[in-house]
């Protein structure tokens, strides 16, 4: 029998019967332990191997990404601790910080940053902020700022970046710009090296096909200086700059990164600005046509037309979105 067998057919059933056994072998022993070069050998096969999912029985797809994860901490950890590393500044001038904003209720970073200079001090207005007492937002302030945003939404939009891993431990930087109305991404492109000067250009990309809305809310990353602020201008855009540490303020876009996240970039390893790039530009088709919103009544941002059965014999069915991550499902004849 075995001498007639075609050798792809001999291949799968020794395949099959060797995960039988460790199907097995995993029952008595559900989680065997792994070294490193196992770890590293399943990364490493998770990138070359497009069916690297069907073989594995120890851990679960997720565990081998949070592996890539853990090695960026580590290399990112020892790359900080390398040298002398950032310099503290003075525990007098902590004190200080500490004084100004007790003795001064009104006073945030801006202001105090300010006095110091006058007294001769070199530091920075974000070191001010990091030091700075953390207060809860007033009620008041929350009411007044829900209040604009929802008197302007139709004409708001933010822009931010986040940060991205890749395989070799490089930090991709995805800018984007997220309309408040119907949560669409507006536009988005991905860079290693971030400057004012590549985000004006992303500005003029950006606008030069759509309409500038009214405003622009970003937060202080200091990239958005006042190369940035005229760029806005010029568009007839009116910069709303969030207040430090406040991402409350920038809810929206905050909100989209961490779907972004959760979504996708938690399960897959970017290799290099291009792959980030198409992923994104798949998740965002996506996230604009198929996937469901609770702040838009359960709607995409294009709005996606309810589809109706047309007869008895129409079953559900599921459609591939982000290579199996996620689905969009629709009525199809099976007859």
């Amino acid at each position: 029998m075995h001498s007639v067998l075609n050798p792809k057919i001999d291949l799968t059933l020794e395949n099959f019967a060797l995960r039988q056994q460790l199907a097995a072998f995993k029952k008595k022993n559900p989680r065997p332990k792994l070294s490193r070069i196992d770890r590293v050998l399943w990364v490493l096969l998770r990138l070359c191997w497009y069916r690297w999912q069907s073989a594995l029985i120890f851990v679960k797809p997720e565990t081998v990404v949070g592996w890539h994860r853990k090695g960026f901490k580590l290399y990112w950890k020892y790359i900080s601790n390398r040298g002398k590393g950032k310099h503290k500044i003075d525990k007098e001038i902590r004190n200080l910080i500490y004084k100004m904003a007790t003795d001064n209720p009104t006073w945030r970073a801006p202001r105090i940053h300010g006095e110091l200079l006058k007294l001769g001090f070199r530091v920075s207005e974000r070191t001010v902020s990091r030091y700075l007492p953390k207060r809860e937002p007033s009620g008041d302030k929350i009411k007044k700022w829900m209040t604009f945003l929802n008197n302007h939404r139709k004409g708001i939009m933010a822009m931010d970046f986040f940060t991205v891993p890749t395989f070799f431990f490089r930090q991709l930087y995805c800018f984007f710009i997220i309309h408040h109305d119907r949560r669409k991404i507006i536009h988005f492109n991905v860079t290693f090296n971030p400057t004012a000067e590549w985000v004006k250009e992303q500005l003029r990309s950006a606008f030069s096909i759509i309409k500038s809305p009214k405003y622009m809310i970003y937060d202080r990353d200091t990239i958005f200086s006042a190369l940035i602020t005229g760029t806005l201008k010029s568009f007839s855009i009116e910069p709303v700059r969030t207040s430090f540490r406040s991402p409350w303020q920038n809810g929206t876009a905050e909100r989209w990164v961490g779907s972004v996240r959760k979504e996708l970039l938690n399960h897959v390893i970017i290799l290099n600005k291009e792959h980030l790039y198409r992923l994104l530009e798949e998740y965002i088709d996506y996230y604009h046509n198929d996937r469901t919103h609770y702040n838009l009544d359960k709607d995409p941002p294009n709005t996606r037309p309810v589809q109706e059965r047309t007869s008895e014999s129409d079953r559900v069915i599921a459609l591939p979105r982000l290579g199996g991550l996620h689905h969009k499902y629709v009525w199809k004849d099976a007859a």
